[in-house]
């Protein structure tokens, strides 16, 4: 039985390919792989070439050079864009630079990102928030102070659990574009002190249990302390959508829904 490889992986640099397509969703940063799944008759690459597209429209890999390539990576970008598939199809005529009619056919999928949430707060919104962000698909950090609330046993569905302060914490986190970052500690210092500290960082979501009078507070606490208009403006208070959310769990459903908005919407 003949031997089965992936899409794209009978090319020379295929592993270098791979390898940054991991590197990269793990930083959340977006691409798209594009694979020749068939050719006929004169074409410059052959089913199974693969390139990979990254989102500033460099890329590792060929699918034949010229005008093909360029169309090959304009919709790349806007599989990016989108998150849907595309099959191009190319009848190689003198406008690609081939004069001998050959066809090519290339499949271009979206790369995986990992999305990632940190939960400052363990408390009664925190915990709630857990198992919902990880059926959701995101990967759960959870960090909290208080050794007695940051236990695994209690978060079971979490990744981590650190039990420190949230600000210490998060200096030390990978924390890539693709990570969100949610803020329920007991008071106001540990929630502006946690503030700072994810505005430390490229987070692509900051967002903080609270009142719109918080909001104010914390913004207004934020200009006395330097920070310019579009740094405070990364932080949504009260974090989460308008659905009348009371208890917890409804609150943690409409921050996991405000979190899947800004996914869909490219936001995040």
């Amino acid at each position: 039985m003949p031997e089965v490889t992936p899409a794209g992986a009978n090319q020379d640099n295929a592993l270098e390919i791979f390898e940054e397509i991991v590197r990269l969703g793990r930083y959340g940063q977006p691409s798209a792989l594009a694979t020749v799944i068939a050719s006929n008759g004169s074409s410059p690459r052959k089913s199974g070439a693969g390139m990979l597209v990254k989102n500033d429209a460099s890329i590792i890999g060929s699918v034949g050079g010229g005008s093909v390539e360029q169309d090959v990576i304009a919709a790349a970008l806007e599989v990016m864009r989108t998150g849907a598939p595309r099959l191009l199809d190319f009848h190689l005529t003198e406008r690609f630079g081939h004069v001998c009619g050959g066809t090519m056919h290339v499949f271009i999928q979206p790369n995986p990102i990992e999305y990632s949430l940190i939960i400052a707060g363990a408390g009664h919104v925190g915990s709630a928030l857990v198992p919902l962000a990880r059926y959701a698909g995101y990967r759960v950090t959870v960090i909290d102070p208080r050794e007695e609330y940051a236990r695994p046993e209690r978060l079971p569905e979490a990744d981590l659990v650190i039990a420190d302060d949230a600000a210490l914490a998060m200096a030390r986190l990978a924390v890539p574009p693709s990570t969100a970052i949610v803020i329920a500690t007991t008071d106001f210092q540990q929630d502006f002190d946690a503030v700072k500290a994810a505005l430390q960082t490229p987070a692509g979501f900051i967002g903080l249990i609270g009142s719109k009078r918080k909001k104010a507070a914390l913004e207004e606490t934020l200009r006395q302390a330097g920070y310019p208009p579009e740094q405070i403006s990364r932080i949504t208070v009260p974090v989460g959508l308008d659905i009348g959310a009371e208890t917890p769990r409804e609150i943690a459903v409409s921050i996991i829904a405000q979190l899947i908005a800004c996914r869909k919407n490219n936001a995040l």
